[in-house]
């Protein structure tokens, strides 16, 4: 019997997010707005997206025993998200990420990973990974941690779905350095233009259906301000976004895993997985930072 419809394995950072006039180039200047602190890391984000909608969930990832460690776990521990997957390390820092956004919601972020690129198969705890229905995985900035999570792919009990999530950075390491991961994937949820760099192909079904191809059961592709287009080989739907003003688009490809997730663990159609997904990302989008404005179950009400 399982103990988690999710549990996310990913990156945990400390977002600093900071409101400019504009993203400038080398040699350039421009003013702060403002600025915020906040919990991120895009797999958290997911499982709190899915938490905050009555799924049970978890994490697997590593923090330091400083200030931003404890931000992630009393975070996770306020939102409901089981912490028993974490290790904690006794050296180094925790991840941060700091982040400019501007007035139309376009950002720049800058990566600093600390200890969450150490984590070793060892640190793993399989008796926790067995307990879940789906496993979410994102992206790792350095190599130890992305081995890890490959390796994890051949000690998976059959019970146990693959939702993956590459990002840019997996996307930019492309096809065949991922392909574990994808081979094994349930669900695989890039953007289009992580799906360009994967596949090589422009357009959209087409590049989905070479997933498809290579064993993913079914593909969801982020479309930004043109929703989202989904298909498991025999259904393919393009499913317009809800409109809504932009304020920050941290977090939004995140809160729409959290939504399509939602959908298939409550066996929902592909089309209604789709809007699900499209729904949550609207609501994220129009707060600053990549949590604030996840909805909660009371609000799904409003997705039809």
């Amino acid at each position: 019997m399982t103990r988690f419809d999710v549990i996310g394995f990913g990156a945990l950072n400390v977002d600093t997010l900071m409101k400019v006039d504009r993203i400038v180039g080398a040699e350039e200047e421009t003013f702060i707005r403002d600025c915020s602190e906040s919990c991120g890391g895009s797999a958290a984000n997911t499982v709190v997206g899915l938490a905050r909608l009555g799924c049970k969930v978890g994490f697997i990832g590593k923090v330091a025993d400083d200030r931003e460690g404890q931000m992630q776990l009393d975070s996770f521990k306020t939102e409901g998200v089981n912490t028993e997957g974490i290790t904690k390390a006794q050296k180094g820092r925790s991840g941060h990420v700091l982040g400019f956004v501007d007035k139309k919601g376009a950002r720049a972020l800058y990566i600093d990973p600390g200890v969450n690129d150490t984590i070793e198969p060892r640190e793993l705890q399989w008796s926790y990974v067995s307990q879940t229905s789906f496993i979410h995985l994102t992206s790792f900035v350095g190599e130890k941690s992305f081995r890890t999570q490959k390796k994890l792919m051949s000690a998976l009990p059959e019970n146990v779905k693959v939702s993956f999530d590459p990002g840019s950075l997996y996307a930019q390491k492309g096809l065949a350095a991922i392909e574990p991961i994808v081979r094994n994937s349930f669900v695989m949820m890039p953007n289009s233009l992580e799906l360009e760099l994967l596949t090589g192909e422009k357009e959209v079904p087409k590049a989905a259906a070479s997933l498809i191809g290579m064993g993913v059961k079914i593909v969801a592709v982020k479309l930004g301000s043109k929703g989202c287009y989904v298909s498991n080989g025999q259904e393919k739907h393009t499913i317009p976004p809800y409109k809504v003003n932009a304020v920050d688009t941290t977090g939004a490809g995140d809160a729409f895993n959290a939504g399509f997730l939602y959908g298939l663990i409550h066996d929902k159609n592909l089309s209604d997985c789709g809007r699900l997904g499209n729904f949550v990302a609207s609501l994220c989008v129009i707060k600053m930072g990549a949590r604030q404005g996840l909805p909660y179950t009371a609000d799904l009400a409003f997705s039809n």
